[in-house]
């Protein structure tokens, strides 16, 4: 082919293409889709529920964010009253506690180490008592009774103890029943008869406690002059009160035992349990009886009971089988002199040497009780 035909051909395909395009452009364009409708707004963190409703309609997490944070920002309530407007308490970490909200961190408290540990507390201090009756067995006079007898408790001492000690066995059975009954009774008894049961201890239980505040005051007026410490009671203690050698330890009226449980067991844990006690009968009007107030105090109840409690399991072994003659010491009043000597010399020998009278009461020993102190 020539250059000229080739040209020719070029410019007939340059002149046909203009034409096509030309009847394309006459062609009518499709429709074009619509643009996209506007949808709701994006929701914002600090909208109100109302507010949300509208931007994601169902969806009511400002409300349950409002009531979980009703702690620290109550709501809105009409009605009076103590934590209006409070659903859920505060975040706070109690001791032994996750950070979470207070009803929580007080469940925990109880549930992971008032009931397991103070319970384990409690085994232990009673398997402690029971091994050592069995290994040791009572603690005796050795000496023969003389005849001769000395006032160890006078009546209102006595009075006050024993109104102490009922109050003080109430309470702390109708506790353990409460704390730990389920573990225990609820399998035994059932539901409904375990349901009643520790209804009727819990109103014991507060029908108790005032009693045994009273008589606490009394029995610490009675006995805190003879529990104050000497320089004898470190002798006492370095020999172990002679418990587990049967050594022969002098001592005053009271030992240096008997002098810890006086002011740990009685004085500090007493008074604690007491009025922890009165903060939750709602009995302290300086103390607002809210959720977070009654927490604590029933935490701060909780362990000073469990920790009394178990104290007390070894005073009430030494005062019934761990010691003969303890008490009908309690008892009468009355102990042998060869009692005295063997359990409190230092005692023994002031009351000899004339410095505290052997009959401190102004009522003579009666007979029958003479002869019972002695046995």
């Amino acid at each position: 082919m020539t250059l000229m035909q080739r040209c020719r051909a070029a410019l007939g395909a340059l002149v046909l293409a203009g034409a096509f395009g030309t009847v394309l452009a006459q062609q009518p364009l499709p429709p074009a889709d619509p643009p996209p409708a506007a949808g709701p707004a994006l929701p914002k963190p600090d909208e109100s529920n109302a507010e949300r409703a509208k931007t994601q309609p169902g969806n009511n997490a400002p409300f349950w964010r409002g009531v979980r944070e009703s702690g620290t920002q109550p709501g809105y309530v009409s009605l009076p009253g103590l934590e209006k407007g409070q659903l859920v308490q505060e975040f706070v970490q109690y001791p032994g506690s996750q950070y979470t909200t207070a009803g929580e961190a007080w469940r925990q408290v109880r549930n992971q180490w008032l009931i397991p540990y103070g319970g384990s507390l409690l085994l232990i201090a009673l398997l402690a008592v029971i091994l050592h009756y069995v290994a040791k067995g009572p603690l005796t006079v050795k000496a023969a009774p003389t005849g001769r007898m000395i006032e160890r408790f006078t009546p209102l001492e006595r009075a006050a103890h024993w109104v102490n000690a009922v109050a003080f066995v109430v309470l702390a059975v109708s506790g353990i029943v409460m704390a730990f009954g389920k573990f225990f009774l609820l399998p035994v008894l059932g539901s409904t008869l375990f349901g009643w049961l520790t209804y009727a201890l819990k109103n014991l239980h507060n029908f108790a406690g005032p009693l045994f505040a009273v008589s606490l005051l009394i029995v610490i007026v009675a006995f805190v002059k003879d529990n104050l410490p000497s320089k004898d009671d470190m002798a006492w203690l370095a020999k172990g009160g002679g418990l587990f050698n049967g050594a022969h330890v002098p001592s005053h009226r009271f030992n240096a035992g008997e002098k810890i449980l006086f002011w740990g067991g009685v004085f500090v844990l007493g008074l604690v349990t007491v009025g922890s006690g009165l903060v939750l009968d709602q009995l302290v009007p300086q103390i607002a009886p809210t959720r977070g107030n009654m927490q604590v105090a029933h935490m701060i109840h909780g362990a000073a009971t469990v920790l009394m409690m178990a104290l007390f399991i070894g005073h009430i072994y030494m005062g019934t089988v761990g010691a003969k003659g303890a008490y009908a010491a309690m008892r009468h009043g009355y102990v042998d002199e060869a009692w005295a000597q063997e359990h409190h010399e230092l005692w023994y020998d002031d009351i000899k040497a004339g410095r505290i009278p052997a009959q401190r009461s102004a009522s003579a020993v009666p007979p029958g009780d003479a002869a019972g102190a002695r046995a």
